[in-house]
């Protein structure tokens, strides 16, 4: 990897009345313990993932949404429910199909017929983390009803706005858009994902493990395996994280860093889509979130490269030209991370 610590990600000098509030170290590391505590748990659960848990609890941490795709049986589904169970927070599932409604999701209103009043029923989107379960299973006219929850933890209903809970999580899985009855994922939908990512096949002696756990004597008292996972920390305190990790200090030099190589996307000539302003936004606040998970108080270039791939790797088009040379999104971000200065 080309890029090195350098001046521009150096801690902040904040003396003058006019500094902005940064997160203390203190905190940092506070947020970095609960953060891996909640991982640990999760692995013992899910085996052999520990990676990907890290990055669901850094789009959680950075106020995101994630987006797992993969095959069908490796685990996206118990992933989200670890981490819900971990965090003590609400969860509801959603599992979409061809035939959901919008309305299944954000909810409805009902006549009530004692009270000759509409009633607003909230939907499953009235919860902390939500499991869109095979999200691409569903027509882009149901999957469209999460982009207002997702983007501003909301949801307008017959002219209504209903405020959502405090932290809200998408967790979405996707299978791939060869096997029958997918359709794509639109792409207003994508880039309302912080980040992507994939489960992959176990390695062996995890996927051993998995199978004493998960085909084993669940306890008394439990339904299923993840009723074992124990609570870390609580969606308050989660909360409370989230916001503290938006005060992680981002230099000028980083912020222009992140423009330059966002630029560079969008005039690479292998590419029709690249990245959007939103996309920029998403990984200075994972980039910021990276920082926290290593109890630091500020960003440096590293952070940048260390997420820029699952940030922007499903955000990118690419030309047909591109594509039948078999060329991959992850390869041209990784062109661009190589080729765009730091300064």
């Amino acid at each position: 990897m080309i890029l090195e610590e350098s001046g521009a990600g150096n801690a902040p000098d904040l003396q003058g009345s006019e500094a902005p509030e940064v997160l203390s170290e203190q905190r940092a590391h506070q947020i970095a313990e609960d953060a891996f505590a909640v991982v640990r748990e999760i692995a013992t659960i899910v085996e052999g993932k520990e990676e990907v848990a890290r990055i669901a609890v850094l789009v959680l941490l950075a106020g995101g949404h994630l987006l797992i795709e993969d095959i069908p049986g490796v685990g996206k589904t118990m992933l989200a429910k670890s981490l819900s169970a971990a965090l003590g927070a609400d969860r509801h599932r959603i599992q979409f199909t061809p035939d959901l409604l919008p309305g299944d999701v954000t909810g409805a209103s009902v006549f009530n017929q004692a009270s000759g009043e509409f009633e607003f029923r909230p939907g499953a989107v009235f919860t902390q983390i939500l499991l869109a379960d095979e999200i691409n299973r569903a027509s882009p006219k149901t999957q469209s009803a999460l982009l207002e929850a997702m983007e501003e933890r909301q949801v307008s209903v017959d002219g209504t706005t209903y405020a959502l809970a405090e932290p809200f999580m998408v967790v979405a899985t996707a299978n791939p858009v060869e096997m029958e009855g997918t359709y794509r994922l639109p792409e207003a939908q994508r880039d309302r994902f912080l980040a992507q990512t994939s489960m992959g096949y176990p390695v062996a002696s995890a996927e051993a493990r998995m199978l004493e756990a998960q085909a084993g004597p669940v306890a008394e008292g439990d339904r299923e395996v993840v009723d074992a996972v124990r609570r870390r920390t609580s969606p308050e305190r989660i909360a409370a994280q989230v916001r503290a990790v938006r005060s992680v200090y981002a230099s000028p030099v980083i912020l222009q860093y992140v423009v330059r190589l966002a630029e560079a996307t969008r005039s690479h000539p292998q590419v029709t889509l690249g990245a959007s302003p939103r996309a920029a936004v998403h990984l200075v606040r994972a980039a910021k979130a990276n920082a926290a998970l290593a109890a630091r108080t500020f960003v440096t270039p590293q952070d940048i490269a260390d997420v820029i791939f699952p940030v922007w790797r499903h955000r990118l088009h690419l030309t047909p030209q591109a594509l039948s040379r078999g060329a991959s999104a992850g390869e041209l971000v990784d062109q661009v991370l190589r080729s765009t200065p730091q300064t």
